[in-house]
């Protein structure tokens, strides 16, 4: 874990929709050079209140010709990778930020902002017993304490699947793996930021309740403006509260 105090911060966020307006209220400027020029990946940086930010998102589809978000593990997990390969030790801190779905047994309501505890996938169900840890892979995120009691943020473990929707199958493993929140990147990425050795922790705002009554992609479109809008208003806040602490002031 770096021992200076953070002054460097990387955010990954997957879909653009819910990256723009956090980048246009930073002002942050897109760096074409950042990725190499095969990834379908985008970049932008710059400095807010005296810490130099990173904004990384997944891109569009090119490999199917659809143009839509890249979502899922896959591009995550690449693009986190890369990112901070190519930022070579500079970074402190790695945040991944986006929207989710929450769990109203867990107390999870539309716009609740979450801090994540830990990350976990639900779909990668490999019944070997050596490899069943592998395929959980729960990865404990940074603790945050006291910026979840600044912001009034709730947390929870966030479990990743690679399907908007989900099954019995996702229920069970879902429950199991004690989630308040479920997405589809944050166990990626974790696992790229634990190969670099990088701290992380996950933000994310509740666009849909997964054990509720309304079909997922239905209340997900309903409330990603209303989302997107409430990460452009609680992510300078946090750039604020973490830059130019140590990790354990979090």
């Amino acid at each position: 874990m770096p021992k200076d105090k953070i002054k460097n911060l990387v955010f990954s966020i997957a879909m653009e929709d819910e990256a723009k307006p956090f980048i246009d209220h930073l002002g942050l400027k897109a760096d074409a050079d950042f990725f190499p020029k095969e990834a379908p990946f985008h970049a932008f940086s710059g400095t807010y209140k005296d810490c130099e930010v990173t904004v990384v998102t997944s891109g569009k589809d090119q490999v199917h010709d659809t143009g839509v978000d890249n979502v899922g593990t896959v591009p995550a997990a690449v693009a986190t990778f890369l990112a901070l390969q190519k930022l070579d030790g500079k970074a402190d801190l790695l945040i991944n930020a986006g929207t989710c779905g929450g769990f109203r047994a867990m107390d999870a309501h539309i716009g609740d902002v979450f801090l994540t505890t830990g990350v976990a996938n639900h779909d990668r169900r490999i019944p070997i017993p050596a490899f069943e840890p592998y395929g959980v892979g729960f990865i404990k995120s940074v603790s945050v304490p006291q910026l979840k009691a600044d912001i009034g943020a709730k947390e929870g473990v966030c479990t990743t699947g690679n399907s908007l929707d989900k099954h019995d199958v996702d229920d069970f493993h879902m429950k199991k793996n004690e989630a308040s929140v479920k997405d589809m990147e944050a166990a990626a990425i974790g696992w790229a930021c634990e190969l670099h050795k990088m701290p992380h922790f996950g933000i994310k705002v509740v666009t849909d309740i997964v054990d509720g009554d309304k079909p997922t992609q239905e209340e997900f479109f309903e409330n990603l403006s209303h989302a997107a809008k409430s990460l452009q208003e609680t992510l300078p806040k946090v750039i604020e509260f973490v830059c130019g602490r140590d990790h354990d002031e979090l």
